[in-house]
């Protein structure tokens, strides 16, 4: 009687929401059928079944958020009894409950206060509601009342989480929160937005960056003027042939990726011990999406041509806004771009994607008054490239060579098509 647990369809995975169902309760299932869409912190993925069956069970309904290794479904071989199955399933949270109380029983620790005892609690009917024994012993010690709760576990059972979840002082819907905002003057003008399983793994991945890998910046202002020339010409020629038109940011994805090879220490991460130099140059791209950003990955970019690179990105983009990926898509970068010139940004200094050691922050080309090598004020197209780069790994002269590198390729953009 295989139970099917929510699985850790990324690296970074903690939890995903069970977006819909693609089977229903009842239905036969074979090995490989899929069962369900879940939305990860990265992209939307189908969730496969490993076993051959009648799916028995549902225990979670589509828009849940579900834990990794928790319980979401319930898969009967043939002869197998769906009452039994269910009994082991719904017993199967009290005794993983008894295991962390037992696992988190203190040990010679000085003598306290007893914490209240946890009983069974009744609900408003005079029926008990249906809880395990962590989350009652936890509602007694944080003061939460079990009767307005919602049980997330098998069969409605209020566990661990909900209780973690769940406003303190007598739990229910009243919490301190309007009471502080309206002592502050502002009762009604603020709302709270809960955070996405996507929200909450870039907050938690870029304060790491941010606190743990010593940041250094270079910015280099560049001649945008013959990569405009350049794509202007080719795009010329696509119209006629009834080709894809190229971006500005094609070009620089392209100088970028072979900047990289060309100078090697770029392309690396620490890795405590050592400093890993990576053999290949796989370039992340971050995408904007609705909940946040992911960086989709073009391996081996600096092997690529133009065209190539230019129609990868298109199609890893698109994927990526429809929340598509799959892990293979997003994993794996080695150096790191990030564009705000769509944006309007002239500069900007992005923060490092570890473990990743150097990082991109492209702006916008504009036009500026610029002196030429007559000494004329000119109107030129400036675009200004800055970077970020862990200290742990490189040096100062190893990015100033890297960002050189990158000026050449961008002011004789010509070199790109060779």
């Amino acid at each position: 009687m295989p139970v099917v647990t929510m699985p850790k369809l990324s690296d970074t995975m903690m939890e995903g929401t069970l977006v819909k169902w693609c089977k229903a309760k009842g239905d036969k299932v074979e090995a490989g059928d899929i069962l369900a869409e879940v939305e990860t912190d990265k992209a939307t993925m189908e969730m496969e079944s490993f076993d051959d069956g009648t799916l028995a069970e549902l225990y979670v309904e589509a828009g849940a958020v579900i834990k990794v290794g928790d319980q979401i479904a319930l898969i009967l071989a043939e002869g197998e009894s769906a009452a039994g199955a269910a009994a082991e399933a719904a017993a199967a949270p009290e005794k993983k409950a008894k295991a962390d109380e037992a696992a988190h029983k203190p040990v010679d620790h000085p003598v306290r206060a007893p914490a209240p005892k946890a009983h069974a609690p009744v609900a408003a009917s005079g029926g008990r509601i249906k809880s395990s024994p962590l989350a009652r012993k936890i509602a007694a010690t944080r003061g939460v009342n079990l009767s307005v709760l919602t049980g997330s576990g098998p069969g409605g059972r209020i566990v661990k989480r909900d209780v973690e979840n769940a406003p303190t002082g007598g739990g229910g819907a009243a919490s301190s929160a309007p009471a502080t905002r309206a002592a502050r003057g502002i009762a009604g003008e603020e709302k709270s937005i809960a955070l996405s399983g996507m929200r909450k793994t870039i907050a938690e991945r870029l304060l790491a960056s941010k606190t743990q890998i010593p940041h250094f910046y270079l910015s280099v202002a560049m001649d945008g003027g013959p990569l405009m020339d350049l794509r202007k010409e080719l795009n010329i020629m696509a119209e006629k042939e009834g080709g894809q038109k190229l971006t500005v940011n094609d070009f620089i994805l392209l100088a970028a990726a072979r900047s990289a090879a060309q100078v090697p220490r770029i392309n690396a991460a620490y890795d405590g011990e050592a400093i890993i130099e990576y053999a290949e140059v796989n370039l992340a791209v971050a995408v904007a999406i609705e909940d946040g950003l992911i960086t989709p990955v073009i391996r081996k970019a600096n092997t690529l041509t133009l065209r190539e690179i230019s129609t990868q990105m298109k199609e890893l983009a698109a994927k990526a806004r429809g929340k598509k990926l799959k892990p293979e898509e997003y994993q794996g970068g080695t150096i790191t771009l990030s564009s705000l010139g769509g944006f309007g940004i002239d500069d900007f200094l992005p923060i490092i994607n570890p473990p990743q050691a150097f990082i991109l922050g492209v702006g916008a080309i504009t036009k500026q008054a610029v002196v030429n090598d007559r000494d004329q004020i000119v109107v030129g197209h400036r675009l200004v490239i800055s970077a970020s780069g862990d200290h742990r790994v490189i040096d100062g002269s190893v990015a100033a060579e890297y960002m050189n590198t990158l000026r050449r390729l961008i002011e004789k953009p010509a070199l790109l098509l060779l």
